[in-house]
């Protein structure tokens, strides 16, 4: 009898000693499960009703990016030229974000113009930030104000442009204003880079500098490649009518374009110089552009106007997915790929700009994948504001779809793809409705009662893929679409009355097993 108790120990040990495919257990934390994720995806989820958030910040904020040590945290930049590190509530708490605003993660508001289209415009953090402390900020300086904003014109003879052709554009001068990108670092050791709270305001290199033509469009996001780890620079035409085909079409021009430089491997300075670079990096070796001299070799793809809001999708980092700010008559989004020509200035969206140009017809041009008319906005103007494909579980009805906006209006575009990876997207909007249960209150439109977000300045993606709305009235978040009384039938997969993480249920089996050896132990002895 006893020889069989000891055995069934045995084998209950044996048992708590087998690895538990944590995968199988669905909870909304767990965005990595490859399970989850091919489950989800394998069957679109129902149309959505509409579109759910909540406030949880009052302040207006040009760009947001998850903290690369994947917890709740999350860093907020301004046009002005500050960052913050702030932290998320849980969703359905009632808490409004935990931000300082007397303390910022980074100021470097004496070297960037004071101006809402300029300024500071966005950050990116290395995928190492855990051990290096490197994050990389984008913004724009005036050099008659700023004694380090200097560097190349890029309007020159090498791209076909005089300065002095061009002459001043509402009072700013050729290339007094600069694009920037700078490095900079943390004040902490390596093994404590996640837990810093402020940075080193001293930059540590110039990763890129150029002066800019005019005060016209002129973009400057920046974003690390998922698949890569290289830098995105996402760089507006910035000229005018007449000039604007010597920009984005000109392959040895760096506007109108996404440039893509490696930013690990930096050159000396003779090499930088012999090489033409504008700044602290070196260049892909399968850009498309290396082997002519004749070329900008940062390019990656071309032919765009002023690409607002690009973002790879963190189920297929392959997919980049780029927000092109038409000029008259049309907003577009595009799939964009190494050496693609995006059309701009022949082809605003999929119609010609100016259709008594010529052109070269055997230009191999790529067409948006979605978009929208000026005349679908219901605020007059349009100005689209690019988003992410929904990878949360927070609100499963949105789930595998590309969310974007407009700068004018407070309704939310949804691009489906069908089938999955056909590049076939269709468009719809949904209304954007405010909790009953926000944190903040939301404002709202007098007379009618509609939600007033203000100006739609960007999106944003943390670290469980929640999706954020960045406006001139606040932060908002996207939460479960039952908060707004909108139906999503597998709400229910993600909202369960079993609160419990995947952590917890897995230490809750182990310790019922670990009980149960306990047992027939004291049994068999």
């Amino acid at each position: 009898m006893k020889l069989g108790m000891i055995l069934g120990v045995l084998l209950m040990l044996k048992l708590l000693l087998l690895p538990i495919d944590s995968s199988s257990y669905y909870h909304p934390s767990c965005y990595n499960s490859s399970k989850t994720v091919s489950h989800v995806a394998a069957e679109l989820p129902q149309t959505p009703q509409g579109v759910c958030i909540e406030k949880i910040g009052n302040s207006s904020y040009i760009a947001l990016a998850p903290h690369p040590d994947d917890s709740t945290r999350i860093f907020l930049a301004s046009h002005r030229g500050k960052i913050w590190l702030a932290t998320v509530p849980k969703e359905g708490s009632r808490s409004p974000m935990k931000i300082r605003d007397s303390n910022p993660f980074l100021d470097i508001s004496d070297q960037v113009i004071n101006d809402d289209a300029f300024g500071l415009i966005g950050m990116a953090f290395h995928p190492n930030f855990a051990h290096n402390g490197r994050f990389f900020v984008s913004y724009y300086c005036d050099k008659l104000q700023h004694q380090n904003c200097i560097g190349r014109c890029s309007c020159n003879s090498e791209v076909n442009c005089d300065p002095a052709k061009v002459g001043a554009d509402r009072g700013v001068e050729p290339c007094q204003f600069h694009a920037v990108i700078a490095e900079y670092t943390t004040n902490s050791t390596s093994q404590k880079n996640s837990l810093a709270k402020v940075a080193n305001p001293s930059e540590v290199q110039r990763i890129f500098t150029f002066g800019i033509p005019s005060r016209g469009v002129h973009g400057g996001q920046i974003l690390i490649g998922l698949q890569d780890g290289h830098l995105y620079f996402l760089v507006g035409d910035n000229g005018r009518i007449d000039a604007r085909a010597s920009f984005s079409q000109n392959k040895g021009s760096i506007l109108g374009k996404i440039l893509r430089i490696d930013i690990d491997h930096i050159p000396s300075a003779k090499e930088i110089h012999e090489k033409g670079l504008w700044g602290n990096y070196s260049v892909p070796v399968d850009n498309p552009y290396t082997d002519d001299n004749e070329l900008a070799p940062e390019i990656w793809a071309l032919g765009f106007r002023l690409p607002w809001g690009c973002s790879f999708d963190s189920e297929r980092p392959s997919y980049l997915l780029c927000a092109d700010t038409g000029q008259n008559r049309y907003e577009e989004v595009s799939l964009v790929t190494r050496g693609g020509n995006y059309g701009w200035p022949f082809y605003e969206g999929p119609f010609l700009f100016q259709p008594k140009n010529t052109f070269n017809r055997s230009l191999r041009l790529t067409l948006p994948i979605m978009g929208y008319n000026h005349y679908e906005n219901k605020g007059g103007s349009s100005s689209i504001t690019g988003g992410y494909i929904y990878r949360s579980f927070t609100d499963p009805c949105l789930y595998g779809r590309y969310m974007f906006m407009d700068l004018y209006a407070g309704t939310m575009w949804l691009g489906t793809e069908t089938p999955e990876n056909s590049r076939n997207f269709t468009t719809s909007k949904r209304s954007v409705t405010c909790a009953q249960d926000t944190p903040l209150k939301c404002g709202t439109v007098a007379g009618d009662g509609t939600l007033e977000l203000g100006y739609v300045l960007s999106l944003g993606e943390d670290n469980r893929k929640d999706i954020y709305i960045l406006s001139t009235n606040g932060l908002y978040r996207i939460v479960r679409p039952s908060r707004c009384n909108y139906q999503c039938s597998k709400e229910s997969l993600t909202t369960s009355k079993q609160t419990s993480s995947s952590a917890d249920i897995l230490i809750q089996q182990y310790f019922s097993v670990f009980i149960n050896v306990l047992v027939l132990v004291h049994i068999a002895l």
